[in-house]
């Protein structure tokens, strides 16, 4: 092979490992993006059995329609919810997702934390306890 020809060969190359690059940079992203929706879908999931749990039981009344259209709560769905705010759930749950890897604090509340490092705004948010 010629010099130019071994050129084009790592020119070509480079070309190629900075387009893998970008897509790495890309499913990065979108790996990062996932997680967190995933993390939202969890507490969603986990707050709505809580809540079936709760109607099950007789402690929780259905959502009336007008809590629905006017985000006005029924009294007893008031002290219901009181009561769980009282058990310290909320705390737990932040506990366990921030030992999961992930942000509890406002700043970057869902995102991943990079290499389980820890993040003085969600100590702090749970030392408050």
């Amino acid at each position: 092979m010629d010099k130019k020809a071994i050129f084009d060969s790592v020119s070509n190359m480079e070309e190629q490992i900075g387009e893998l690059y970008q897509q790495l940079g890309d499913l990065k992203t979108n790996l990062g993006e996932m997680l967190e929706e995933n993390n939202r879908l969890n507490l969603e999931n986990e707050h709505l059995r809580r809540r079936l749990s709760l109607t099950d039981e007789g402690t929780l009344e259905p959502v009336a329609e007008e809590e629905a259209v006017h985000g006005v709560m029924a009294p007893n769905r008031k002290e219901a919810m009181q009561q769980m705010i009282e058990l310290g759930e909320g705390y737990d749950n932040l506990v366990q997702l921030y030992k999961e890897g992930f942000h509890v604090c406002n700043v970057h509340f869902g995102s991943p934390r990079g290499n389980d490092e820890d993040c003085l705004f969600c100590l702090s948010l749970l030392n408050k306890k």
